[in-house]
């Protein structure tokens, strides 16, 4: 059972199926695996959650 993990930012429910069914599918294209076989993580992040380089993401978003 492969594994395909996504960080980001939070998402509709819409979005995230968008993106598990693009994510399986692609990932079926290329090795021949059943897109059925994938698992997909969510993991998403808030900004106040994320460092880049020395500032929170949430203060670089807002400059």
């Amino acid at each position: 059972m492969p594994v395909i993990i996504f960080e980001g930012p939070k998402m509709t429910k819409e979005q995230k199926e968008a993106l598990v069914k693009e994510f399986a599918n692609s990932a079926s294209q290329i090795t021949k695996i059943a897109p059925e076989a994938f698992v997909t993580l969510i993991k998403e992040s808030d900004p106040e959650n994320v460092g880049v380089g020395t500032i929170l993401l949430a203060d670089r978003v807002k400059k």
